[in-house]
């Protein structure tokens, strides 16, 4: 996408949290673009980005151990702010000659947050904290921080972390042992918000109506005169992927909707009915019911089923789409955790999850233009840009089948 709504950044450098997704998303909520890369993220590739702030996740491993991951050096060094969460936290303190040991109390779940008496930080009263309040967090942790770094203030504490918030206004460093990013914990948006806002000085540029509006832009800009295809599964993502390249090409757009027999009762003709009668949208319907079960057989194993539904959908669009000469562009409904989960991501492979036919289940030798307006976005985002876009809610967001 790379416009004027995403000129405001954050990086997320990934340490293997399982809430690291919830923090991008949470910084978007806040209206400002955030981007997860690797933790092994090179200084000059961070430069290159032109972010306005770093924030370090958490992740499963100790600090204390002999290769333990930690951010490159000259991070330190690039005069960002930067927001340290958990093993963020314990690293920077670490790399910055503070101390991290192993805790004698593992620490899972609610914990109360003591702040300091006579506090007067930018981050904590930007969150709303106050001296002498005490908040309920949520805590996961078997280190913790036993000495800061020089330069360094304690802000809050808790029984089993001295120091569970750190910081260093002057150079607009700051650590939480604690996690801001989940719901359990009060004023933890806040915290967020006033790291990205304040501390960063991020404008809310990251908002529905333009991420459309942009979404629409480039999608027009890219295909110019020429013709798309989409593989139309009746599911959001490819749906919202529809809905978007009609309002920016109309009759350029070519679906094809190859019902696998899969799909819940009537579900082919709803969509058939949405799409074709009710949007105007051009749906050629291919009915591949028993071609499906057919190779499917009795394969039990769910990660072997998908790899056999994906290449079967890919044998039989591209069949279909060798049918429609004028085709110049391939639209996908890829998003944002597919591209992570696959180990897309573009500066380092992430752990696969599973695997996702949206990213590297191409054939080599294809000949269309790659287009995948949705790429960037986070399942709630490309829900709620479907409504936007005018797609019935009780669609978008019905449960995932």
């Amino acid at each position: 996408m790379s416009t004027d709504i995403q000129s405001d950044r954050i990086a997320i450098l990934d340490f293997g949290s399982q809430y690291t997704q919830l923090i991008a998303r949470r910084v978007r909520e806040c209206g400002v673009y955030s981007e997860i890369l690797p933790w092994q993220i090179s200084v000059a590739d961070l430069k290159a980005e032109g972010f306005k702030g770093i924030i370090l996740s958490g992740g499963p491993e100790s600090v204390t151990g002999s290769d333990s991951p930690e951010a490159a050096a000259g991070i330190f060094e690039l005069g960002l702010p930067i927001l340290g969460i958990c093993y963020g936290m314990q690293t920077m303190a670490s790399q910055l000659g503070g101390a991290v040991s192993r805790s004698d109390l593992r620490e899972f779940g609610h914990a109360e947050l003591s702040l300091v008496s006579g506090l007067d930080d930018p981050l904590a009263g930007a969150a709303q904290m106050h001296a002498g309040d005490c908040l309920d967090v949520w805590m996961s942790h078997g280190d913790k921080v036993t000495a800061m770094p020089e330069g360094f203030e304690l802000i809050a504490s808790s029984p089993s972390a001295p120091i569970a918030f750190m910081g260093d206004s002057k150079r607009q460093f700051y650590g939480v042992q604690f996690h801001p990013e989940v719901t359990h914990t009060q004023n933890g948006k806040s915290l967020l918000e006033g790291f990205v806002r304040v501390v960063c000085g991020c404008d809310d540029r990251w908002r529905l109506a333009d991420i459309a509006r942009v979404a629409i832009d480039n999608a027009r800009k890219m295909v110019g005169s020429e013709h798309v295809l989409l593989g139309l599964s009746g599911g959001v993502d490819s749906s919202v992927v529809a809905a978007l390249l009609h309002k920016a090409i109309g009759d350029q757009l070519t679906c094809v909707f190859v019902d696998n027999g899969l799909l819940r009762l009537n579900e082919g003709d709803q969509v058939m009915q949405m799409f074709a009668q009710n949007m105007g949208i051009k749906v050629v319907r291919v009915d591949a019911e028993q071609e499906f079960l057919g190779k499917l057989g009795d394969t039990s194993d769910p990660e072997a089923k998908r790899k056999i539904i994906g290449n079967t959908f890919i044998d039989i669009f591209e069949r279909e789409a060798a049918k429609i000469e004028q085709a110049n562009w391939l639209a996908q409904g890829t998003i944002y955790p597919d591209v992570i989960e696959s180990a897309g991501a573009k500066y380092g492979a992430a752990h696969v999850i599973k695997s996702h036919h949206n990213v590297g289940g191409l054939p080599e030798d294809m000949k269309l233009k790659l287009l995948e307006p949705l790429r960037e976005l986070f399942k709630d985002e490309v829900r709620e840009l479907g409504v936007e876009l005018g797609l019935p809610r009780e669609m978008v967001y019905r449960h995932p089948f």
